[in-house]
């Protein structure tokens, strides 16, 4: 028995041993030269050498500096200069065992090395591979001449071929077309012949194990996450292909793979490029800080336009490399921007302004503020942002810049939303799509820089590319786009990749849609549309430590004192009160409330009489309502009430109250401006209690019982004019 289990692994050892010998060697990686042609220096060709570098492939560019006379993927045919210079290098090749890969670099990627390359294609015995497609291009009478296979895709594609050099030059041999002549079509008809794809000895990878098009086969391909590595995987095949190309028009979808091939991205590295290639700011002097044109562009009635300006005064970055665009559409607005230029105008190397009385269409102003940068030789980027941005991070400018992008956008959101300022992916017609990744990149779960299609409201651009690829052209303009859609379609065509990056946060876009302009301050009536901005604007800075560190006073029992408004906040409700003019005359007799009598009556406006009765009930649910629970608990409120009001108490008008009982559950009520400055003497007494007052804090809220035990009264306003917001809660 042990003789015969001898015997057989002698056997299996002489049998593998001689497989193995008859085996050919393995091709040596430095026989191996990757040629392409770039003519330009442009975003797809950085990245295809940023591919090429991480798998230290050796590669030569062909034509650098020669004008493009090839035609484009959008005008075919086209090519033909690709093959003059692929020629041409040959000649100078000499080694028989030079194995060529030839390949497109604009929209071109390696997802893995020279090693498999070379195995993959020493595997299909043949000295020429091209790579294959699914469909028939240019010339679809040439379909049924094109051979037969097995299995997989049956046409040549002539992105991206393999060969040794001897095999290419005899296929090149007889080229003698022009520049723009096709080159797809010079290889299909030398691989349709049957004499010259014998002689060559030409094949196609069917099967996709070399080469990926991504023209008609957008639904084979997919991303293979595994082992800290990305792929790209044809699951028709089953294969990997090495080289992926978005020929035609598959640019966006070779964009999206490009973010994450090769190892750009993983679940396990995150992002591996974000530091590469940056312009450090940090130890540079103000007076070597880029000059940047900063264009700001007010194209509708914008809540917060004030705040916009203070957080573009407070962007750090020295405001004498700074120059200013101001587009206003909106005469609503003249009074604010001209304050804005009024107390900062100086602080800025330069400021134009174009206002609504110039009446220039939003399209043109931002050409003329792209001509602002053109034309100014300083000038090296440009910052567009629109006013509806709420740019919360004061360093986003010089973010951007280090980040040392031709274009490149900061990911703004709208709070509660999965909408951002980008699109993932567009749809057939050019509108939106959305990506696979799209919402991880909203939510933070991959965080980068992200090669997306569409970019709105905020962008940096140099001014390289206002001068070169946007030169010649009006890039808002389109017949059936948009202005938003034509930029980025004119970028994209352009070959400019649009860069969001999510690495920080930045801020996010207001809602304008039900902006109204008929009230003094409209920004108060935002509490709906825009709670967060709201919330920042005019609720206490304290406010939060309130629930959380229980900053609650009690100055008399069962009153409860706490800051709620912010000095803005007093101050236009003041104002908006003041300005709707029609206080009550004080008198019993009052149309305004159920009944039409009042008991204690105050000279007041109600919140209803400005259509701010919605607005107040809102506030009160979410400010105020918390407080009530915590201090009287298990009591739940709605914040329901009849009356809610802005009193006015003067010395010759109606100084006091008397003592009364409220119609509340419990009241509220809120000093809006201060004692001692604006106006001397007032404050509350609760009798029951001889518990008065006196210094009522501007911003803050006394919470008090309002029937039965919290009987009070009005202390005489002696001097100047006090104001209060009182609300009799659940009446």
């Amino acid at each position: 028995m042990r003789g015969a289990v001898l015997i057989l692994t002698v056997c299996l050892f002489a049998f593998f041993t001689s497989l193995y010998c008859n085996q050919q060697d393995s091709i040596p990686e430095g026989d191996l030269l990757v040629l392409t042609v770039a003519t330009e220096e442009s975003d797809g060709f950085r990245r295809f050498m940023r591919s090429s570098r991480h798998f230290n492939y050796t590669v030569k560019v062909l034509g650098k500096g020669e004008e493009w006379k090839g035609g484009d993927y959008m005008s075919p045919p086209g090519g033909g200069q690709k093959v003059r210079l692929l020629k041409l290098a040959l000649e100078e090749i000499t080694e028989d065992n030079k194995i060529i890969l030839f390949v497109d670099s604009y929209d071109v990627i390696f997802s893995s090395g020279p090693k498999e390359l070379l195995k993959k294609f020493q595997q299909t015995r043949h000295k020429v591979v091209f790579s294959s497609e699914t469909l028939v291009w240019p010339d679809r009478h040439l379909e049924d001449k094109h051979p037969h296979v097995r299995e997989g895709k049956r046409f040549l594609g002539a992105g991206g071929f393999i060969g040794y050099a001897p095999n290419l030059k005899e296929m090149l041999s007889d080229w003698s077309g022009e520049d723009n002549d096709s080159d797809q079509l010079f290889y299909t008809k030398i691989y349709i012949n049957p004499d010259k794809r014998k002689s060559i000895n030409i094949t196609l990878d069917s099967k996709c194990r070399l080469f990926q098009n991504l023209h008609g086969a957008l639904d084979e391909v997919v991303l293979k996450f595994e082992d800290g590595r990305v792929r790209a995987r044809n699951v028709l095949y089953d294969t990997l292909p090495v080289v992926i190309h978005g020929n035609g028009p598959t640019k966006l979808q070779i964009n999206y793979l490009g973010n994450y091939i090769p190892n750009v991205w993983t679940f396990e590295t995150g992002c591996t490029i974000c530091n590469e290639d940056l312009r450090p700011l940090s130890g540079l002097q103000e007076s070597e800080y880029p000059v940047v044109v900063i264009g700001v562009f007010i194209q509708q009635p914008t809540p917060f336009l004030t705040v916009f300006f203070e957080r573009l005064l407070n962007l750090k970055y020295p405001k004498n490399r700074l120059k200013l665009f101001i587009y206003n559409q909106e005469p609503h607005h003249d009074e604010q921007v001209r304050k804005f230029l009024e107390g900062h105008e100086s602080e800025y190397q330069g400021v134009k302004l174009i206002g609504p009385v110039e009446d220039i269409d939003p399209v043109t102003s931002r050409n003329i503020a792209f001509d602002v940068c053109r034309d100014d030789i300083d000038c090296e980027y440009f910052f567009s942002i629109d006013a509806d941005v709420v740019l919360k991070n004061e360093d986003a400018l010089k973010i951007l810049i280090e980040l040392n992008k031709p274009f490149i956008a900061p990911m703004m959101t709208k709070p509660g939303r999965l909408w951002t300022n980008f699109w993932g992916a567009l749809s057939a017609d050019g509108y939106y799509a959305r990506s696979e990744d799209y919402v991880d990149i909203v939510q933070g779960r991959r965080v980068g820089l992200w090669n997306v299609p569409y970019v709105s409201h905020i962008f940096l651009v140099k001014a390289d590319v206002l001068r070169t690829d946007l030169k010649d052209i009006n890039p808002f303009e389109s017949a059936s786009l948009d202005s938003d859609m034509a930029f980025c379609a004119n970028l994209r065509n352009k070959g400019v990749f649009m860069f969001v990056t999510n690495m920080q946060t930045f801020g996010r876009v207001l809602s304008t849609e039900n902006y109204e302009t008929k009230h003094l301050h409209n920004d108060l009536w935002q509490i709906f549309e825009n709670p967060l901005d709201w919330e920042e604007r005019y609720i206490h800075k304290n406010y939060s430590k309130v629930l959380s560190d229980n900053l609650i006073e009690t100055p008399c029992p069962d009153v409860f004192w706490f800051p709620v408004f912010t000095d803005v906040a007093c101050n236009h409700f003041v104002e908006e009160m003041e300005h709707f003019g029609q206080w009550s005359g004080g008198a019993n007799t009052d149309p305004r409330i159920q009944g039409g009598y009042e008991n204690v009556p105050t000279i007041d406006i109600h919140m209803n009489q400005v259509e701010y009765d919605k607005h107040w009930r809102k506030f009160l649910l979410e400010y105020v309502a918390p407080v009530t629970e915590k201090m009287f608990p298990g009591y739940q409120t709605t914040a329901q009430f009849d009356l809610a009001f802005v009193v006015r108490y003067k010395p010759d008008e109606q100084p006091s109250l008397r003592p009364h009982h409220d119609a509340s559950t419990f009241t509220i009520n809120i000093a809006l401006n201060q004692v001692g400055i604006d106006y001397q003497g007032g404050g509350c007494r609760f009798l029951r209690y001889n518990c008065s007052i006196t210094a009522p804090r501007k911003g803050w809220a006394l919470m008090h019982p309002g029937r039965l035990t919290h009987y009070h009264e009005g202390l005489p306003t002696v001097e100047g004019v006090r104001y209060i917001a009182v609300s009799f809660v659940d009446p």
